[in-house]
């Protein structure tokens, strides 16, 4: 069985990736690795560290945006997804700013733990996605590698976005996870449609917050290591 699931994701990323830039990226995300948790011999500097976070936040979005692309194209024009006002987001008990000039106004220290905050509460909801895809008939295998990148790669995120506060704020690492997920809204036994609509509004909240993410980490490099020159 696991022999079968890796021959499905290699011939997906062949697919995914002809006539992507998602492969530059990918080559980029895997020659930068961000260093162990523990932080055991890392010789990187605090900006390599923070240039290193940031790729990966942004390839992480790219992503999410193409993955919800592939499913939208796949299933909304049999099924007016469209149509159907969108459900809130798990995250939107967080108090996010919503664009620049409103992330602007909030000091590094609580802009770095908003980023903490929000990679957290997407622990459970990518396990959750990675596992639900596979149950999807008709999802093409590209969401399905997709989905794995993504739960990977934000886990590399967070381990490195640790290591950042921990050099610049020692010991100021908040845990606590302010956005809990209480579950897919409906079960497996579920209507197809109900399922698949849920899904998708999954992956449209995902977009969102990692689009907030790749925004944050941005002006926090340029804030930090920058003057704001840039």
């Amino acid at each position: 069985m696991m022999n079968m699931m890796e021959t499905i994701l290699k011939g997906a990323m062949l697919v995914m990736m002809a006539g992507s830039n998602i492969l530059w990226e990918r080559n980029w995300v895997n020659s930068h690795p961000i260093c162990a948790r523990d932080g055991t011999n890392c010789l990187m500097s605090t900006g390599d560290l923070f240039d290193r976070a940031v790729g990966l936040s942004h390839y992480i979005h790219t992503l999410s945006t193409e993955m919800f692309k592939d499913f939208d194209e796949q299933f909304t024009p049999s099924r007016r997804f469209l149509s159907k006002p969108v459900m809130s987001c798990h995250t939107a008990l967080l108090n996010t700013p919503e664009d620049k000039e409103q992330a602007q106004k909030i000091q590094h220290e609580d802009l770095l733990n908003l980023v903490m905050k929000v990679l957290r509460s997407w622990n459970d909801p990518l396990l959750h996605m990675v596992s639900e895809v596979q149950d999807i008939r008709e999802a093409p295998d590209t969401i399905l590698l997709k989905a794995v990148q993504i739960e990977e790669q934000t886990k590399q995120l967070l381990e490195g976005m640790e290591q950042i506060i921990g050099r610049i704020h020692p010991g100021d690492v908040e845990n606590e996870v302010y956005a809990l997920w209480s579950g897919p809204p409906v079960s497996k036994s579920s209507d197809e449609n109900a399922r698949l609509f849920a899904f998708y509004n999954l992956l449209h909240c995902l977009r969102r917050d990692s689009h907030k993410i790749d925004n944050y980490l941005k002006l926090l490099k340029c804030r930090l290591f920058h003057d704001n020159n840039c």
